[in-house]
């Protein structure tokens, strides 16, 4: 009785690619090094090192062990270990306090905690037209809140 279901479901399903379950984690153990290229269409954990490219259509986690090497691209990623390369994420990178980064990082949100290393150049917003005018944008904004900050200072009683 059960079965019966079970099997047309699976010749209906037959050639065809099924989604992933949302719940599905790959996962890179410390000690493991891979070389080269790799995809993968649900989460994927490292905490060993991977040098080459990582293609991933959910959300990257480099634990506090894991390195990467080369380049990334993703829906999501939340790094506390190391990379080293260029990285695009069409959503948002959350950078952990004892994080190292360096290279390229191309983001459409970015949360970088304090304590972390994130020597990159950074592009928000996708295509570097936008974010050279988010750059200009955020540069007065800055410099407002450096002058405001001075300007406290004069006022302040205590000075």
């Amino acid at each position: 009785m059960f079965g019966n279901k079970k099997d047309e479901g699976k010749k209906k399903n037959a050639g065809l690619i099924t989604p992933t379950s949302t719940n599905s984690l790959n996962s890179l153990v410390k000690g493991t090094v891979i070389e080269g290229t790799v995809r993968s269409e649900s989460d994927i954990r490292i905490d060993g090192t991977i040098k080459g490219k990582l293609f991933c259509d959910a959300k990257i986690i480099i634990g506090p062990t894991g390195k990467v090497e080369g380049e990334i691209n993703c829906s999501n990623a939340v790094i506390e270990g190391g990379f080293d390369g260029t990285i695009q994420v069409k959503d948002t990178l959350i950078v952990k306090e004892k994080a190292i980064i360096t290279g390229d990082v191309t983001t459409a949100k970015l949360i970088v905690a304090s304590g972390a290393i994130f020597n990159v150049t950074c592009n928000m917003g996708g295509s570097s037209k936008t974010s050279h005018g988010t750059k200009q944008q955020n540069a007065p904004a800055t410099t407002s809140a450096k002058n405001s900050a001075k300007s406290s200072e004069k006022a302040s009683p205590l000075g």
